[in-house]
């Protein structure tokens, strides 16, 4: 699970940092302080882009994460979730914005306020603040079919007072690429950073572009992005009429995520868009297949299937962009061949080799570290007789996480076997366990298991147990974790992995491809396309 990969690295990840990265040293870089009810600055709350060149935006307008070659390729920025974890972050990371009015420019973490979202139905990400006295607005999205980021800046202040904006640009990696920021003629090419201020009075307009190959986009680049947005989310198959508005919303953002999110030309659906989850994992990307499947995007669906089935499922947890495993000491998963069966049929395509083989003696979905057994949620997947689960995973009228512990933990994927991989003969415990999960939920979701470590809620569960619930017939049940899930989403209404128990804020991977095609799947589940849409 996308989820604990952030657990799997967690422990280890603040140790390395502190020891390996920052050193422990009173000199090494402090993250800068976030604003009251915002996340801390760099980690990446939006995604801009639709496939190709990928950036993610934290909440105060940076470039956090910069993938020139697609979702799942190389980042052209130096950033680790491990540095992030320590607090040693240092201030110029990416590509960082500082804005005023008759002073000096200040960075949007020392705004007075800061709002984000998206350019209406497209992956075009607006991020606008008060700062230093002035007003300003940033776009950002990713130019259509050229490997090129463009930021437009404007700031407006009184009329007369002079205004400046600035852009330290920390970029690396190789390959042809130059950043220019118009209307001067600064240029940075490779290896060199820019950081170029430009001044006037009132207000000022300016658009940096980072572009990685030899043919930078035109004018109109951000409106051409938005058209194209616009153009594909215009193939959706909608949701029924009674569907509300919010429940609109929530899905056109999803599906937008899972545009951006996977690679047109191979189909490589990454998990997120930060290093660390910038990687495919089956059980990920078979979602996105299923929820992109559902929706009108078969093509798209088929895509990601074929990408899966080219997979080594025995080399790795998880695999870069060009299908090659990543070792990187996860347990190989008992649920892979499941998810990419689940996926080939949604594309329509020729099913692989039987999913039940295999599903025994690995991790499952949580990748804990050197965490190997026979579990629920691979059981499922793989579909395993309704009676062999029954004898492994029984425990009076419930299933548990481990079999023949029948005091394990109760695992939120046991909604798997209502959907995708329905087992009807388990229905009556599959019901009962779901209720007393459903009963543990917060106002911002659920825990993926009732032993999970930490008391944060994450998004991915809550999405697929609101599915499995609306599958069911539970109506109520779904509404009230679709309700959570939203008060979980960032201002642009990306679902992170996971939040913080008390305010709801991120604090992990956003927008998460997995929750968003989970959203996806539970909103058609309870709003189906009826005979008049």
């Amino acid at each position: 699970m996308t989820a604990t990969r952030a657990a799997a690295a967690l422990a280890a990840g603040v140790a390395a940092a502190a020891i390996l990265v920052s050193g422990g040293s009173p000199a090494d870089p402090k993250t800068p302080a976030g604003l009251p009810g915002l996340p801390a600055p760099f980690l990446g709350t939006a995604v801009a882009g639709s496939g190709g060149l990928t950036a993610a935006i934290d909440s105060y307008g940076s470039v956090v994460d910069l993938r020139p070659s697609g979702p799942a390729g190389e980042s052209a920025i130096a950033y680790s979730s491990a540095l992030q974890a320590a607090g040693t972050v240092p201030a110029d990371t990416g590509i960082v914005i500082r804005a005023g009015a008759g002073s000096a420019a200040q960075p949007l973490w020392r705004a007075d306020r800061v709002r984000q979202s998206y350019l209406p139905g497209a992956n075009v990400v607006r991020t606008t603040a008060r700062v230093g006295g002035a007003t300003v607005t940033i776009l950002d999205a990713a130019a259509p079919n050229r490997p090129a980021l463009v930021r437009s800046l404007s700031v407006e202040a009184a009329p007369g007072a002079p205004v400046s904006v600035s852009a330290s640009v920390n970029l690396i990696g190789a390959g042809e690429r130059s950043c220019l920021g118009t209307p001067s003629a600064r240029r940075a090419r490779e290896g060199e950073a820019l950081r170029h201020t430009w001044r006037s009075k009132g207000s000022l307009r300016v658009e940096l572009i980072c572009a990685f190959g030899r043919r930078p986009p035109g004018s109109g680049a951000i409106q051409r992005a938005a058209a194209a947005d616009h153009h594909w989310l215009s193939g959706a198959r909608p949701l029924g009429a009674a569907a509300p508005a919010w429940a609109r919303r929530l899905y056109r953002r999803s599906l937008l995520v899972l545009r951006a999110l996977t690679d047109p030309d191979s189909g490589a659906t990454a998990a997120g868009a930060r290093e660390g989850w910038a990687y495919v994992w089956p059980r990920d990307a078979g979602a996105a297949a299923i929820a992109l499947a559902r929706s009108g995007y078969r093509r798209e669906a088929r895509r990601i299937a074929r990408f899966l089935l080219a997979l080594d499922l025995d080399a790795g947890a998880r695999f870069d962009g060009e299908g090659a495993a990543v070792d990187d000491g996860r347990p190989l998963q008992g649920d892979a061949r499941g998810w990419v069966a689940a996926a080939a049929a949604a594309g329509g395509l020729p099913a692989p080799e039987p999913a039940g083989r295999g599903w025994r003696r690995r991790g499952d979905y949580g990748e804990r570290s050197g965490d190997r057994g026979d579990y629920l949620a691979n059981a499922i997947a793989a579909g395993a007789s309704a009676a062999t689960i029954r004898a492994a995973f029984g425990a009076g009228p419930v299933l548990v996480r481990e079999a023949g512990k029948p005091g394990s933990a109760l695992d939120t994927a046991v909604a798997w076997a209502v959907r995708p991989f329905p087992a009807p003969a388990l229905a009556e415990r599959v019901q009962a366990t779901l209720g007393r999960l459903l009963a543990t939920r917060g106002r911002f979701g659920i825990r993926p298991a009732t032993d999970w470590p930490g008391a944060e809620p994450w998004s991915a569960p809550t999405a697929w147990v609101a599915w499995g619930l609306a599958a069911l017939g539970e109506r109520r049940g779904a509404l009230a974790l679709l309700r959570a899930l939203r008060r979980a989403a960032t201002p642009a209404g990306s679902l992170p992995e996971r939040v913080d128990r008390e305010s709801g804020v991120a604090v992990s991977t956003a927008p998460l491809a997995w929750s968003h095609a989970f959203a996806v799947l539970a909103l058609r589940e309870l709003w189906p396309m009826g005979p008049g849409n």
